[in-house]
């Protein structure tokens, strides 16, 4: 039994954020129905290279993007432009207890699917909306991609190297994480909603916005900012506040230290054989390695590379310093302690590829683990068993449906 068990989640989303909500809340146990366009899908089975690979070797039709963000659910193939369609949306609404969707501000409504119109028919109804900035203010209306809202937020200008090295200026994280933390911050604020069901027997609309999560997620740098008036600025791999706190090369590769305190400090500077670094009153304290942050880091940087960063790596984990290699996905995935938390699941039976495998949910809960119950669903394979299971529509009438182009 999952934590989720027994609710019912109707996922209206497509691309990520959304189906990233989702899909944890599928992990938990929740049985999620995701209701995609006849034909086309969500947009995100297009968007390919790369492609789930066949058995046999080759590209299939379904991209790894979609396969990233959708196990766990079940694929309903509607027309919702249509009022037959628009129709069975609301019906399904009704049967559920957790909507997610990610339209543009006012469209559902237009559909006879919004909020207000859903809570009316199922008034514990939780319908999570996720936008690009929120269903208020100037932007409302706007679409919302996070790229663009990396940009508006603040998070481009602290991430990339510093203007003044070699290829300074701004960058983008290397993954959508506005979209994937939005996806987390609603899972969070769905599972108050049906907390606070239990006490009230209303369910409630859950306004999440991409550009509110970036904005929360600057989280120490823009309280300091609001503190002093003091705008960070990029450091690359640097860190603002703590000295020495990023990317170091060994004599063969380069390697991530984090020294967060004085103490560490004293045993780093021990553990590579430097013990004088530690009792400098210029390098003592961290308010002092900052202050000669350039003069430290050149003396750190020509001790490293003397040495490879596995002999650096295996020397200060014995001192309990906080040290890692820079790895590519393949390395990451092979690591000692990923394959001991379980991160890969190996295999989970696919209608393409019967040894499908994947990034695993990182919760882990002693008493309802995460379960795996299905693999990231072909367009529309489960419409006429959900419509027969969840609305007892006959086989004559899903065939009237399909032959109207209303359900795939």
């Amino acid at each position: 039994m999952g934590a989720l068990t027994g609710y019912k989640v109707l996922d209206l989303s497509r691309v990520l954020a959304g189906p990233t909500c989702a899909q944890i809340l599928g992990d938990l146990g929740a049985d999620v129905i995701k209701v995609e366009r006849p034909r086309m899908g969500d947009d995100t089975r297009h968007w390919g290279p790369p492609y789930m690979q066949r058995p046999e070797g080759g590209d299939s039709d379904e991209a790894c993007y979609f396969q990233a963000a959708n196990r766990n659910k079940r694929s309903v193939a509607i027309d919702m432009a249509t009022p037959e369609g628009a129709d069975l949306v609301r019906e399904l609404a009704k049967e559920c207890d957790v909507l997610v969707e990610n339209f543009k501000t006012g469209s559902l409504e237009k559909l006879g699917l919004g909020y207000d119109t859903l809570s009316a028919i199922n008034p514990r109804l939780v319908h999570c909306s996720i936008t690009g900035y929120g269903h208020t203010g100037p932007r409302a209306h706007e679409p919302g991609y996070d790229f663009v809202v990396e940009g508006i937020g603040g998070f481009m200008s602290v991430t990339g190297e510093r203007d003044d090295r070699p290829g300074g200026g701004p960058q983008k994280a290397g993954v959508a994480i506005a979209d994937l933390m939005t996806g987390v911050y609603a899972v969070a604020a769905i599972e108050a909603a049906l907390l606070a069901r239990e006490k009230t027997g209303r369910g409630q609309h859950c306004d999440m916005a991409l550009l509110d999560v970036q904005i929360a997620m600057i989280a120490n740098l823009g309280q300091g900012y609001l503190a002093t008036g003091d705008i960070p600025q990029r450091m690359g791999n640097d860190h603002l506040n703590i000295v020495p706190y990023q990317v170091f090369s060994a004599k063969d590769k380069q390697f991530v230290l984090a020294c967060g305190n004085d103490s560490q400090f004293a045993a780093l500077s021990k553990a590579i054989g430097m013990p004088e670094l530690a009792a400098d009153p210029n390098y003592a304290t961290n308010p002092m390695r900052i202050r000669h942050r350039d003069s430290l880091l050149q003396i750190l940087a020509d001790r490293f590379r003397e040495e490879t960063a596995e002999h650096w790596s295996a020397l200060l984990v014995k001192s309990k310093i906080p040290v890692g290699p820079i790895n590519n996905f393949a390395e990451a995935l092979d690591d000692a302690q990923v394959k001991a938390r379980g991160m890969v699941v190996d295999r989970l039976a696919h209608p393409i590829n019967p040894d499908f495998r994947f990034i695993a949910d990182p919760i882990n809960l002693s008493d309802t683990a995460v379960e795996y119950r299905r693999p990231p669903p072909l367009l529309g394979q489960d419409t006429a068993s959900v419509l027969s299971e969840y609305l007892n529509i006959d086989a004559e009438r899903l065939a009237q449906l399909h032959g109207a182009g209303v359900i795939q």
